[in-house]
């Protein structure tokens, strides 16, 4: 491990969703010199999950380290959607510099106001790298206007406004400083990041302080802490002292000391103030807490996170089909998984409720809960989930709720029904673009919980041709109700199997989730009604055989196309009164049964 300051530099990537970062961190690895000439390199390394692969999002913060002209650079690659905020927030704490992607079509978009503001809370002086300028119809200069105006909006000083920025592709592999230059490598980038990062502050001759911004898991080591040195030296076998956020203290032994190189984690012996580290030897960790000298313990400030804005209850499956399908479906291990995950998930909040079968668990958005179902329902988890619901806070005897910025990309002709449709859940038009394409820009605050459901009405109000995205804004006090317009749904009669004779002749009373040859049970919900009440329906009935022939009986009938109710679908489109079902095999909607429905 490099113990020079001067050698040493710590960089955050950070950019909206789907800007490029990690396909960038491919690059920069990729003409670091760490693969072997001979060895096959895959798309996305940075994203080992296979959710982040599935999805081509970044969930978790990764870190990385090259060396370029004999300085070690740490890279930290952090999720570009708001709903993984907790993630960026901890992670800039480790850094001294941070490179902030804008499309060069795009320009800044709402998770790009949201990272760029954590990063100058922190005092950070980003260098913006415009990218995907091989793309057509792009306009570089111009997103580099619209990421100042940014800068300005969001109150960053002198220094920050004067940021560097360059121009390339992280999927061709080029960065320039301007437009003119021709450029094959990513060199200019590389030295941009020697010239304008400064070196980490720290002091090695000073006792020990290492904080806790990140944890792993290892069969063979245990608890693994990631973070940085901030002063002194650390040692592998060492003793150490564990500063607890309540300000108790716990003695260990460093018994594992790892840096990273690539996309490895090499064993090292020491490494000084500045140094991104990775450290086994403690158990009851916590994210925040402090790794100080035990003769001298003095603990950092806390690493501060946003609290949670949206909530939902994980309730132990007691459906006709609990436990068919899942591999953990008891309260205790329901309970066990979701506090082990605030191990990890800063972001993320578990309560105990008066029921021991029932959890409240609150998160940064529907993606971030989202995430947590789908990982639980691959390791084998077997539950149910509630509807939404944002989170109230009362501020200054004051009942507020959580704003958000939502930044519509549509087709000009769907400009009218979105605004309409967004009217009516108490939003605010802030700004209208149209480009040149035929595309218009929508830019609103609307509050959260209008946001819930919204999604499945704006995928058919522009035919699936529209672009959303939202971030977080702020607290304020909460308006009026707003009325919810989603049609009443179909629920099954009985337990049984659905025939292709019930599905055909209840086709006329809206669209169904499921196909013949279903197991269904009394309550699940089956599809959306056409009107507005909830409808029972009888769709396991056979049709009665007899040995007369049907003079139609030569035409071929067909079924309409049923929905494909996908998780994300699922959390938007479940409505009060109503639980989803999650198994490893399953996604089902259920009504609770406290209540009567029409039937047919």
């Amino acid at each position: 491990m490099i113990s020079n300051q001067q050698a040493l530099r710590n960089i955050a990537i950070v950019a909206h969703v789907d800007h490029g970062k990690t396909t960038l961190v491919d690059a920069l690895l990729g003409q670091s010199g760490i693969f072997r000439d001979n060895e096959a390199v895959p798309t996305c390394v940075m994203d080992s999950n296979d959710l982040e692969r599935e999805r081509g999002i970044t969930i978790l913060s990764k870190n990385t380290a090259v060396i370029y002209n004999d300085t070690r650079i740490n890279i930290v690659d952090t999720p570009g959607h708001a709903d993984f905020g907790g993630e960026v927030e901890r992670v800039l704490g480790m850094v001294d510099g941070c490179l902030l992607i804008v499309d060069a079509n795009e320009g800044p978009m709402p998770q790009t106001r949201f990272v760029l503001k954590k990063a100058l809370e922190q005092g950070l002086r980003p260098i913006v790298f415009v990218n995907k300028i091989d793309r057509a119809r792009v306009e570089p200069e111009t997103a580099v206007d619209k990421v100042l105006d940014l800068f300005l909006e969001l109150g960053a000083d002198d220094d920050q406004c004067d940021f560097p920025y360059l121009f390339g592709s992280g999927l061709g592999g080029f960065a320039k400083p301007d437009m003119q230059t021709e450029s094959e490598n990513m060199k200019p980038l590389f030295d941009a990041i020697i010239r304008h990062v400064p070196p980490p502050i720290g002091d090695q001759t000073k006792p020990l302080q290492l904080q806790i911004t990140s944890l792993d898991y290892s069969d063979f080591l245990g608890r693994i802490i990631i973070g940085r040195v901030h002063n002194g030296v650390i040692r592998s076998g060492q003793r150490a002292s564990l500063i607890k956020e309540s300000g108790k203290l716990k003695q260990g032994r460093i018994s594992k000391l790892m840096g990273f190189e690539g996309l490895q984690r090499i064993d090292i012996e020491e490494a000084y103030a500045g140094n991104i580290v990775a450290v086994s030897g403690f158990d009851d960790v916590n994210i925040g807490e402090t790794i100080a000298c035990p003769d001298e313990p003095k603990a950092l400030p806390l690493i501060k996170v946003d609290e949670p804005t949206l909530q939902m209850t994980f309730v132990v499956n007691d459906s006709p089909f609990a436990g068919k399908e899942g591999k953990f479906v008891t309260s205790r291990q329901l309970r066990e998984r979701l506090f082990k995950e605030l191990l990890t998930n800063v972001a993320l909040r578990v309560e105990e409720t008066d029921s021991p079968d029932r959890f409240a668990v609150c998160g940064r958005g529907e993606l971030h809960l989202g995430i947590l179902i789908e990982t639980m329902r691959r390791e084998g988890y077997e539950f149910q989930v509630s509807q939404p619901q944002v989170i109230f806070r009362t501020i200054e005897d004051t009942l507020c709720e959580p704003l958000e910025t939502l930044v519509l990309d549509v087709p000009e002709i769907s400009v009218g029904t979105c605004i309409e449709k967004l009217g009516s859940r108490r939003s605010e038009m802030q700004n209208m673009i149209n480009t040149n394409d035929g595309r218009t820009q929508l830019e609103f605050l609307i509050p959260s919980r209008g946001l819930i459901g919204f999604r499945g009405e704006f995928i058919r109000a522009t035919r699936g041709e529209g672009i959303m995205s939202h971030s977080f804004f702020e607290y304020r006090p909460m308006v009026g109700e707003f009325e919810s317009r989603r049609n009443g749904v179909l629920i099954s009669f009985e337990e049984g199997v659905s025939t292709f004779y019930a599905l055909k002749n209840a086709e006329d009373r809206g669209q169904f989730f499921i196909e013949p040859g279903t197991k269904v049970y009394k309550g699940m919900i089956i599809g959306e009604h056409n009107r507005q009440q909830d409808l029972e329906i009888n769709i396991c009935k056979s049709k009665q055989l007899t040995n007369m022939r049907s003079a139609g009986a030569e035409e071929l009938d067909t079924l309409q196309s049923p929905i494909d109710i996908t998780l994300e679908r699922a959390l938007e489109y479940i409505g009060p009164g109503e639980m989803l079902e999650v198994t490893p095999e399953s996604i089902r909607l259920r009504k609770m049964p406290s209540k009567k429905y029409n039937k047919r």
